[in-house]
Parts: structure tokens; C-alpha cells; sequence
């Protein structure tokens, strides 16, 4: 299998990708496939708390006390559920029906429908709990966090509570690994919020409310203000790293599982270059090394870190684009393979999958090439369990795609939809079956 150049269309053109892998194989070329069918219409959402009809039925709430060890996805031929985010208001120009939950068997070709809960707006980003029995959603361009139930043998979701995130536009969320706080980037109001969970998975009080200041960016419209656009723990789960797409800087806080405070880390911030816009980050498993992909400039910067002071030390930049494409384009998403050897950023515009080789020992970056998304703006990807399946959720195709990986290149290749459903916009997966932790 070999990582394509792809052949994008924009402005009623076809772009080229021409640049070769240096992975060692020979590009292929490909054109990208103009149009999809079946799309799904969307309905119109009249509020972000569901309605009683897009509730599950209730699931076991049996909890047997707080465990810190995360929960283990299963082997790749084990039956797993995705949950799936979308747009749903009209101010997007979205088209999904709110929150989705597929049961994805590895062996058969599409996603099966488990359950849509209707009547949410912007359910646009997802995170389970550390022992992945409770769903959180922040709900985009509102004020709200959700939280659910998760029947482990249907994978249905069952409402909790809804509280607010003390700001505008939450966009990310995680949980600590107490299992006690969920940290929220609020997007529009450049506040990072702490709020309580509850035994019983239900949200609680806001305990911090942090205000991000410094000298914005140079773009007259997206850098007016400081723009937290993620929260991300590292993989000791030590700090909390919070690129700002407005400053053009990745901070690093610490949280007090006591308290729920958050806590800056002075000296630890990676500067971005000006107009770069700095919008999601991933961890090598090492925890040495980290690496930003930068949304307004579509570049990716590789950095050293340091897990005992959080310190973050930008050492390349790359551009996510091949030299080739001349037109218009924004970064979206990153994601690295378990094994740590390859690295991927989704671009909106040039509408592709960039993929890059590790240097193991550095950390270093080298382009592998560029994989066509098969639809129109990938704003989100998601690897399988088994990291052998790369799922692309393109926005304004109404569609998913899973391409193979190959666990030798890191290449994607033999793209399938494998669902429809509209605007979709974060994917998570969860284990099938009885709900038992696997370590």
C-alpha cells in the first residue's frame, strides 16, 4: 500500500499533488472522488437540552468506586461502538441530527446505526471518563457541557445533566486522571473552565475559571482575541497543555486534583510563529517529544518536552500542505499511531491526510505524503482501536471514511465509507460487551 498524492478539486479545478514519499515508495497518482451520494439532511435542533425522546432508555448505574487505570480498547476483531459529534444549527450551514452512536463490527464494511439523540445543539466535541462508563459533550457556539450514561451492552447513552462552562464556544474537553474534574476550552470568551463530576458520572460546580491573556496574533479576523482551542493531558498525565489558536502559544498548566485549580506553569510555553495559530496537540508515547499542528498557517511543529517541568521546546516546522497545492487551506487535526512512528494532520482545503514519519530519536519530522480525505473539509480523524483503520470525518460531506493503515509505511490506502451522517465533526470509540475494565 502506498500513501497518493492527492488530486483535489476547488473552484471547479482539479489541484495536483505531486510531491513524492520519502518512505521510500513511488506515489501513485489518484483523483479524488468530486462528489458523494446519499447525503443526510440534518433537522433542525430547537434546544441544547435533549428532548425525553432522545433519551436512552436507563442503563445499569452500578459503580464500583473510582479506578485511575483507564480502560483497554479491545483487539481488532472485537465489535466496538463509535460515538459520533456533529453541526447541527443553521449558522454552521450544518446538516446533523445531533449525537450519534454506531456499533462497528471490524470485519464488515459500514457502521451499524445504534441510537441519534435529537434536540442537541452542536454536540461537536466528546470525552469519555477514565473508565469510559460516562460520556461528557460540550455543545459549539453555546455555553453548555452535557453529561451521559453509557448502557455497556448496547452502547446507548442516557441523559444525566447539563450544566453551563462559565464562557462562550466550548470547542475541547478531557478528564483528569482522578476521574473527578473535566477541564473545557471556551473558545470565544479565552477561559479554561474546571467543573466537578459526581460518583454517578453527573456533572457538577465550576471550580476554576481561567482567563488566558497575551499579545494576540497578527490575523485581523481569527486572532482578535486569546482562543484556547484544546485541552490535552500528557501522557503521565502531569500537565495540561492548552494550544491558543489567538496567541499563537501552547501553554502548559498544572491541575490541583484536590482543589480542581488550575495553575500556569511559568517558562513552559511554546511559542508559535506569528499568524501560525496553534490548534490541537499529541504526545509520543515517550512523552518526550510533542507536536502542534498549527490551523491558520497549516504547518505542524515538532517539539521536545520535558514530563517533569512541562516545558515545551519547538525543534522543526513543517509545512502539513505538499509544495505543490498554491491555493487556500486550514489544518485541523492531529493524531499519532500507538506505536509512536507516524504522525497525521487533516487539511481543509487541499482536503487531504498529511502523513509524517518519526525519527525515533529526535523526534524529528519527515513528510510521507498525502492521502485525498473522499469528501470535503476532514475537520476531524480518528484512529481504530488497533490502529489499522484511519476513520476521516469529513464536515461538508456527510460522511466517514476508513482507510487501511499500513502498519510498516504508516500508508492509507482502500478508502470506505462507512457511515452517513451529516456534518459530522469528533468520533470516539468504546469497547463492546459487558463493561468490565480491561488493563
Amino acid at each position: 500500500m502506498q500513501l497518493m498524492p492527492p488530486s483535489v478539486p476547488t473552484d471547479e479545478e482539479q489541484r495536483p499533488g505531486a510531491l513524492g514519499s520519502d518512505l521510500g515508495s513511488a506515489m501513485a497518482r489518484r483523483r479524488f472522488c468530486q462528489s458523494l451520494a446519499g447525503l443526510v439532511a440534518g433537522s433542525a435542533c430547537a434546544g441544547v437540552l435533549p428532548a425525553s425522546e432522545a433519551l436512552a432508555q436507563p442503563a445499569d448505574t452500578n459503580r464500583n468506586g473510582r479506578q485511575e487505570a483507564p480502560k483497554a480498547m479491545p483487539q481488532s476483531n472485537t465489535p466496538y461502538f463509535a460515538y459520533v459529534g456533529s453541526r447541527t444549527t443553521r449558522e454552521r450551514n450544518a446538516r446533523g441530527d445531533g449525537l450519534s452512536v454506531y456499533r462497528v463490527d471490524p470485519a464488515a464494511a459500514d457502521w451499524t446505526p445504534v441510537q441519534v439523540l435529537r434536540d442537541l445543539i452542536n454536540p461537536s466535541f466528546l470525552c469519555f471518563d477514565r473508565q469510559r462508563r460516562f460520556l461528557y459533550v460540550v455543545h459549539g457556539d453555546r455555553s453548555e457541557i452535557s453529561a451521559f450514561r453509557i448502557d455497556p451492552a448496547s452502547g446507548e447513552l442516557n441523559f444525566l445533566n447539563q450544566v453551563s462552562t462559565g464562557g462562550k464556544n466550548p470547542v475541547h474537553l478531557c478528564v483528569d486522571p482522578t476521574n473527578r474534574f473535566v477541564v473545557v476550552a471556551n473558545h470565544i470568551t479565552s477561559s479554561l473552565a474546571v467543573l466537578a463530576i459526581a460518583e454517578d458520572g453527573s456533572l457538577g460546580t465550576l471550580c476554576d475559571l481561567v482567563t488566558l491573556t497575551g499579545k494576540i496574533g497578527p490575523h485581523r479576523v481569527e486572532q482578535p482575541f486569546p482562543k484556547p482551542h484544546q485541552v490535552q493531558f500528557d501522557r503521565a498525565d502531569r500537565f495540561v497543555v492548552v494550544p491558543d489558536k489567538g496567541l499563537d502559544r501552547t501553554f502548559a498548566f498544572r491541575l490541583d486534583a484536590a482543589t480542581g485549580k488550575l495553575s500556569a506553569v511559568e517558562g513552559a510555553a511554546a511559542e508559535a510563529r506569528e499568524g501560525a495559530g496553534p490548534r490541537h496537540i499529541v504526545f509520543h508515547p515517550t512523552n518526550r517529544f510533542a507536536y502542534v499542528v498549527n490551523e491558520l498557517d497549516s504547518t505542524v511543529t515538532a517539539c521536545r518536552f520535558d514530563a517533569e517541568t512541562g516545558r515545551l521546546a519547538p525543534i522543526q516546522v513543517l509545512s502539513a500542505l505538499p509544495d505543490s497545492f498554491v491555493g487556500n487551506s486550514r489544518a485541523a487535526e492531529i493524531a499519532m499511531s500507538t506505536n509512536g512512528r507516524f504522525v497525521y494532520a487533516s487539511n481543509r482545503g487541499h482536503e487531504s491526510i498529511a502523513a509524517f514519519a518519526v525519527d525515533e530519536a529526535t523526534g524529528r519530522l519527515t513528510p510521507a505524503g498525502w492521502q485525498a480525505a473522499e469528501g470535503r473539509t476532514p475537520r476531524f480523524f480518528a484512529l481504530s482501536p488497533e490502529d489499522d483503520v484511519l476513520f476521516v470525518a469529513n464536515e461538508d460531506s456527510d460522511s466517514i471514511v476508513g482507510f487501511r493503515v499500513d502498519p510498516r509505511t504508516g500508508a492509507l490506502a482502500f478508502p470506505t465509507t462507512v457511515a452517513r451522517t451529516g456534518s459530522p465533526v469528533c468520533i470516539l470509540f468504546n469497547p463492546a460487551g459487558n463493561g468490565q475494565p480491561r488493563l
